[in-house]
């Protein structure tokens, strides 16, 4: 049941029963819901996940399902700092944190600055270093030799103050993310804002242990991606699911939460 969470700021579900030991985060243009095949569906998977004395936190993030958006643009550090009010008013101890794609950002920005929070985290589909596939769709990587030099050359001229911004604007609409296209307002200024983070220094600072849960078939954020990050953190394991594309909580739900069931 959808309910309301620090003094309505926050809406979500509790998966199970207190005490909380997860926190899932969604990813962009998702909500909550993503996570709903991480319930256990069996007496024998709530034994083995200590479910009867464990329960999973989904929010939906603001400006996604019944959150509303946040009236500035927040970077990912503004979202965990919500994150952390999170489990500062519902949780009493650290937690599993799930991130998957836009949520993987949130969660090591959280695991970075609140290690006191996070006992382990568990990262799917997450951008969190650039490669030459991040932020395409397929089709836009599919015309990728002749769009990406356009888009590139157009925003070196829009910063040098060559083009406007509306011509910059027709070019982000034209060959810009899928996400781009379709974010407006002050969802749109939070995305231009996450695509320009840089998270190095927050993942050479995790000390938690770390589980990367990767679609080998991910598209969006691909599998390189995983391996850049598995040489940044210190503790890390990596596990590929083949067959697998972006959507890991929706696809593979059962083999993201035998993992949470391992961290717990």
């Amino acid at each position: 049941m959808l309910r309301s969470f620090i003094g309505g700021d926050l809406f979500g579900e509790i998966f199970g029963s207190y005490p909380i030991k997860v926190l899932a985060l969604h990813g962009w243009g998702r909500d909550h819901s993503d996570y709903a095949a991480l319930l256990p569906k069996t007496a024998e998977d709530k034994e083995a996940a200590l479910a009867s004395d464990c329960g999973i936190l989904v929010p939906d993030l603001p400006g996604f399902g019944a959150t509303p958006p946040p009236v500035t643009a927040w970077g990912s550090q503004e979202y965990a700092d919500l994150m952390a009010r999170l489990l500062d008013s519902e949780v009493g101890e650290p937690v599993v944190v799930i991130g998957h794609s836009f949520g993987g950002r949130i969660a090591v920005k959280l695991a970075a600055s609140r290690p006191d929070l996070v006992r382990s985290l568990v990262l799917t589909g997450a951008p969190l270093v650039r490669t030459a596939h991040l932020g395409n769709s397929g089709r836009q990587r599919r015309k990728q030799g002749r769009v990406a030099p356009v888009y590139r050359l157009g925003r070196r001229l829009y910063k040098m103050g060559i083009i406007s911004e509306g011509y910059m604007e027709n070019l982000r609409r034209k060959y810009g993310s899928y996400d781009y296209a379709h974010a407006t307002g002050v969802m749109r200024e939070i995305l231009v804002r996450l695509l320009a983070e840089n998270y190095a220094d927050d993942l050479v600072g995790i000390a938690c242990p770390t589980w990367l849960v990767w679609g080998a078939e991910d598209r969006e954020v691909p599998l390189e991606v995983a391996m850049e990050v598995d040489k940044m953190i210190p503790e890390t394991t990596l596990t590929e699911l083949p067959g697998v594309g972006h959507l890991v909580p929706v696809d593979a739900g059962d083999a993201l939460w035998e993992v949470v069931c391992k961290l717990l």
